[in-house]
């Protein structure tokens, strides 16, 4: 997919800077977003491949912003990976049952991440 790039939205700026690192050093384009609404308006600029989404922000959580993007004509169809800090039991189906298309948790194996990404052909 020519010019389009991984949408990193998480409320840790730490977070951001390694993943940014980690996936422009395997050749991905990426942008970030320190918060769902600023992730959200990115969204809608339409060259936006997949989203790596932090289901645990304040304000507005992972799956608030899920199901926004899922309601959204324009965004409905990109693919969302949640990204999550506390994975519990349960919490992988109950992103996916939210409308996530993938899963991963902190730390992020970076492999796993590829895989994950390869799936979506960019």
């Amino acid at each position: 997919m020519e010019n389009k790039k991984i949408l990193i939205i998480d409320d840790d700026s730490r977070n951001i800077f390694a993943l940014k690192a980690v996936l422009k050093a395997k050749g991905y384009s990426c942008v970030s977003a320190l918060g769902a609404a600023e992730g959200l308006a990115l969204l809608e600029n339409g060259d936006i491949a997949v989203v790596l989404l932090d289901m645990m922000m304040p304000e507005m959580d992972g799956y608030e912003a899920l199901s926004k993007i899922r309601a959204n004509a324009v965004t409905a169809s990109v693919p969302v990976i949640a990204v999550t800090a506390q994975a519990m039991v349960g919490d992988r189906e109950r992103c996916l049952d939210a409308g996530a298309d993938g899963y991963i948790s902190k730390p992020i194996n970076v492999e796993e991440l590829i895989k994950l990404l390869e799936q979506y052909a960019i």
